[in-house]
């Protein structure tokens, strides 16, 4: 007898077909899914002021951006490379959406005062925000790649140098987004490169989708640099002027980062328009 969709195979007749959601499916849960025990646990102040569990709370939580980031600009990457620029495309308006939700964030790390940081600040020397590797692989891949700064990491894994030493050797986005354009015949030497940028930016008719692409790469650049400005602001509020407790100069050399563009071409472009 052929199975109908009101007969499926294991199930008898007149008895619902077995269920795979809800309680009866029984096979997850929600914290196990998503390993909340384990999670909820990796917050572990070391001193006993109130704020510590909010400042180890927010980095965590910009780690997991990091980290979500580095998938989606990874596929984006890949994506421009195989001429799939409408995938590229739609994976930005996520990577857009992460970054602004990152720069709505600092203002929740400022509700503690200069005086409630000051309560644990010393406990967190010789750590400091410098040391995050994932922040610097997202300025890697996004074309700026500084070799010099794995001989200034410490106490770092041989797997976190491992994977800075691949995002140093790998195609970064800017270099993905040459791939488009070589592949739409224009030329991407040094000498050429912006005459190929102007083809695009003029002849929207033929080459929207490259130049919305190079929007969405500028959109990119200019997010995170709207967060590094919040991040030295943030900074600035709580410590003044003091030095990081990394070692650094703290909020100068931070301000100094801010000026730093991933795709200085697409800037100069505007000029040439």
């Amino acid at each position: 007898m052929p199975v109908t969709p009101s007969r499926r195979a294991g199930a008898g007749d007149g008895e619902p077909p077995p269920r795979s959601f809800g309680e009866e499916g029984g096979r997850l849960s929600y914290g196990g899914y998503l390993r909340l025990p384990g999670l909820l646990a990796q917050q572990e102040p070391r001193s006993g002021a109130s704020d510590e569990l909010l400042f180890i709370t927010v980095h965590q939580v910009y780690e997991l951006w990091f980290k979500l980031l580095l998938h989606e600009l990874e596929r984006i990457r890949d994506a421009m490379i195989e001429g799939s620029l409408w995938r590229a495309r739609h994976l930005f308006r996520r990577v857009h959406s992460v970054e602004r939700v990152m720069v709505e964030q600092v203002q929740v790390i400022e509700t503690m005062t200069p005086q409630d940081f000051l309560e644990f600040r010393s406990v967190l020397a010789p750590a400091s925000g410098f040391q995050s590797v994932q922040f610097r692989e997202l300025e890697f891949i996004s074309g700026v790649k500084d070799p010099a700064y794995l001989t200034r990491l410490r106490d770092v894994g041989d797997a976190e140098t491992a994977r800075l030493k691949r995002r140093l050797a790998e195609p970064s986005l800017w270099d993905a987004y040459l791939t488009a354009l070589s592949q739409r015949g224009l030329p991407i030497s040094d000498d050429e490169i912006m005459d190929s940028l102007l083809a695009v930016a003029r002849d929207r008719g033929s080459h929207d989708d490259l130049w919305e692409l190079a929007e969405d790469l500028l959109t990119h650049d200019e997010t995170t640099a709207l967060w590094r400005m919040r991040h030295v602001q943030m900074v600035e509020r709580q410590i003044g002027t003091k030095s990081g407790t990394g070692g650094s100069s703290g909020a100068p050399y931070l301000r100094g980062r801010t000026r730093m563009h991933f795709f200085p071409l697409l800037w100069e472009l505007r000029a040439w328009l």
